[in-house]
């Protein structure tokens, strides 16, 4: 039994000892863990930089999240350890590593004198031409997606072997730049060529003052130009008046069949002319160009209608009529129409004329684009017809929209939200009370 006795007192001796280390751990642990306190209270660096009672993870996560630029982090080597979500579109990390020499350079330049390094690169993009559309072609103000990104980047450490790559894309902003040097260049040229074809032809009749058939050519050249000019100014005003025109619109319920019927009217000289057939349908069933001629009212379709100032709506219906007859040859038909999809009315103007070219889709209702130049000088064109087009359109509430294959002839779309049933019909079987 001695032995036994023994062995006991052995393992409560154990035992105690254990539980003796496991208190002393723990009182080792707390005293640690209030000194690593007592210490992060002094040390300012293990606190956010926007407070001591700010989560540092969650708060890096959020910044990262709010930040105009994407972020890419990495070491020296361009091994990647971090990458925000806003920087996944640009296609610079594969397999975690960068994958851009471009970018790559400036981290080496970067890394080696430990500065802030910054700068613009151009990377190229594969994907398709076009983006994906509602059918009806390309709606104004989008743009045809482009094949080179340009990209502004900035690159500086942030600790050892530790670098940021902030990245601002900035292809709107050249594109843009673009399209404000076409315009300066363009506006200077269209003012130009009448305001020096006039004063060269003044010269001229001068020289010629002898002979009258020459004086009466020439002064007929002279007046053909002024006119150009004086169109240009108008359409100029024009522009201005429609991308003006918030608050000074005058909305009210009017029939899209009637505003149809006026941008047909205001062209059918031109289309005569040009021996261009125009057609106009409502809802897919053709109708008269000039109301009540040969129309049953009983079996006449029902016009749909629209909220909008009808000056502006006319102007937006008249030029794209016109711009169908200038561009298709003689002979051709310009289809209007009319109809009802989904609570919008929307009026399509088709010919079977030039088309447009597919780079110059998102571009033609820019204010002096012209797809071909030559061209739009012989028809007489200012280049401001789609421009004040469009502005006429959507400060209505409206949208605007071309389909075109060069050689197949183009569709222009507006899109219109329908007017709300009026109460209490007057039995004029879908016209509008004026």
């Amino acid at each position: 039994m001695g032995i036994w006795k023994f062995v006991v007192l052995v393992v409560l001796a154990a035992l105690v000892l254990a539980w003796a280390v496991v208190i002393a751990y723990n009182k080792g642990r707390v005293a640690g863990r209030k000194a690593a306190e007592e210490a992060a209270a002094t040390d300012e660096d293990a606190w956010s930089l926007f407070g001591r009672d700010v989560p540092v993870r969650p708060t890096e996560r959020r910044l990262v999240e709010v930040l105009p630029e994407a972020l890419i982090v990495t070491d020296r080597n361009g091994t990647v350890h971090y990458a925000s979500p806003g920087s996944v579109p640009f296609g610079l990390v594969s397999s975690g590593r960068l994958n851009s020499r471009e970018v790559e350079d400036i981290l080496t330049q970067a890394a080696s004198d430990g500065g802030v390094r910054e700068r613009e690169v151009q990377l190229p993009v594969h994907r398709n031409q076009f983006p994906t559309l509602n059918g009806k072609g390309i709606e104004a103000g989008q743009s045809l997606p482009s094949n080179t990104l340009y990209l502004r980047v900035r690159i500086g450490d942030i600790d050892d072997d530790l670098y940021a790559i902030l990245i601002n894309d900035v292809s709107e902003q050249r594109r843009f730049e673009a399209v404000r040097r076409d315009f300066v260049t363009n506006v200077s040229h269209e003012l130009k060529t009448p305001a020096g074809a006039i004063s060269l032809l003044a010269e001229t009749i001068t020289d010629a003052a002898d002979d009258p058939d020459a004086v009466r050519y020439f002064s007929g050249r002279i007046t053909k130009e002024s006119a150009r000019l004086t169109e240009l100014v108008r359409h100029l005003i024009d522009l201005q008046k429609a991308q003006t025109s918030q608050g000074v619109m005058n909305p009210e319920r009017i029939s899209a069949l009637d505003v149809a019927r006026a941008g047909i009217a205001a062209n059918r000289v031109q289309a005569d002319a040009r021996h261009v057939d125009i057609r106009l349908s409502v809802n897919g069933k053709p109708v008269p160009l000039d109301e009540g001629e040969g129309e049953d009212s009983a079996e006449a379709p029902k016009a749909p209608a629209i909220v909008a100032d009808k000056e502006a709506m006319n102007t937006a219906v008249k030029n794209l009529v016109e711009n169908a007859i200038h561009y298709s040859p003689e002979h051709t038909t310009v289809a209007v129409g009319v109809s009802e999809q989904d609570g919008r009315v929307v009026i399509r103007v088709v010919d079977q004329g030039i088309g447009i070219p597919e780079q110059s889709l998102d571009r033609i209702f820019e204010r002096f684009y012209r797809v071909d130049p030559a061209r739009s000088r012989q028809t007489g064109g200012s280049g401001l017809g789609l421009a004040i087009t469009k502005h006429c359109v959507q400060e209505n509430g409206g949208k605007i929209a071309v389909w075109s294959r060069e050689g197949e002839g183009s569709t222009f779309t507006i899109t219109m939200p329908e007017a709300p049933e009026e109460h209490g019909g007057d039995g004029t079987g879908g016209r509008m009370r004026q």
